[in-house]
């Protein structure tokens, strides 16, 4: 008897050291989420041509077609609206008119040092490279 007490207490150790690991792992990936779930809108801060690039090549990337992106977009607001283009026929070269589908919006956030541009529709994030962003 006193033998399997003493193999049930061995038992009872391994598994408290077991859970205290386990639960530190779940805190540091704890900790490790909560830091990539921190940004903050951010705008970008001394553009360069390379980060001009990074971001007119990101945003036609995840439209599917060529846009064009003012030199100094993001960086009096961490908020980009690109609106539709109304299709051009060759009757109609510069249509006139609404276009009332939603517009296409973008947020610059920083995250670390990362900057990343949120696209609105889908929450989907791509890191700008060659960019310096400051927290708005």
């Amino acid at each position: 008897m006193a033998h399997e007490s003493h193999n049930a207490s061995v038992v009872d150790m391994t598994l408290k050291k077991a859970l205290c690991i386990a639960a530190a792992a779940c805190g540091i990936i704890g900790c490790q989420t909560l830091a990539s779930d921190y940004d903050q809108p951010a705008t970008i801060i001394d553009p360069t041509d390379a980060s001009r690039a990074a971001l007119q090549e990101t945003i036609n990337s995840i439209l599917n077609t060529e846009v064009t992106i003012a030199d100094d977009a993001l960086t009096d607001s961490s908020v980009l609206i690109i609106e539709h283009t109304p299709p051009r026929t060759m009757q109609n070269p510069t249509p006139d008119g609404r276009i009332l589908d939603m517009p296409f919006q973008f947020q610059l956030v920083i995250n670390g040092s990362d900057c990343i541009l949120v696209d609105q529709r889908d929450r989907s994030r791509h890191t700008l490279k060659d960019t310096s962003c400051a927290a708005e």
